[in-house]
């Protein structure tokens, strides 16, 4: 029969091990779009449909609705002109613009954002109007090489008072 001081000792062993365990891995990277994308209801088999509204002169907007059917979303692509109108009718604060506007499930998708944070927010469901990656990050998904992990960079989530917080940083 265990002592209470063995008792104690195991449980301390434990208790680190435990945060060891948990401080390896990613080192604060997003979690990746497979491991989110598997812990949804929205898998690759049953698509998730996105708007994207974009200048019809816009590559790197093309490039990024790749990367999101690459990543499982049924895309459907708008050519707009006005797209100011576009982000004012869907709550976009103007500090907050990108190139494109995406509207998913209730959400609001400005910029760049990566496809994992878009399951994140379809999966925690937050009282947010949406995410932004404000301006036109060069090492995020539709700026770079398709692959390559996104760096440099934050993605906010905004408010309807147009209020911003650090969603994930990269």
């Amino acid at each position: 029969m265990m002592n209470q001081y063995q008792i104690l000792i195991l449980a301390s062993m434990t208790m680190v091990i435990s945060l060891i365990s948990g401080c390896e891995g990613d080192k604060g990277q997003a979690p990746s779009v497979t491991a989110i994308a598997d812990s949804t209801s929205h898998t690759k088999d049953k698509q998730i449909e996105i708007t994207v509204y974009k200048s019809p002169t816009c590559g790197c907007c093309t490039d990024w609705e790749d990367h999101l059917r690459d990543e499982g979303f049924k895309v459907t692509s708008i050519d707009e002109t006005d797209m100011d109108r576009i982000k004012s009718s869907n709550g976009v604060p103007e500090h907050l613009h990108s190139c494109h506007t995406a509207v998913i499930d209730g959400y609001v998708v400005e910029g760049h954002v990566p496809a994992a944070d878009i399951y994140r927010m379809l999966k925690e469901r937050p009282e947010i109007v949406g995410l932004s990656a404000p301006g036109m990050p060069m090492k995020s998904p539709g700026m770079q090489q398709p692959g390559l992990l996104p760096q440099g960079y934050s993605v906010l989530a905004f408010n309807k008072r147009g209020e911003s917080v650090v969603f994930t940083s990269y």
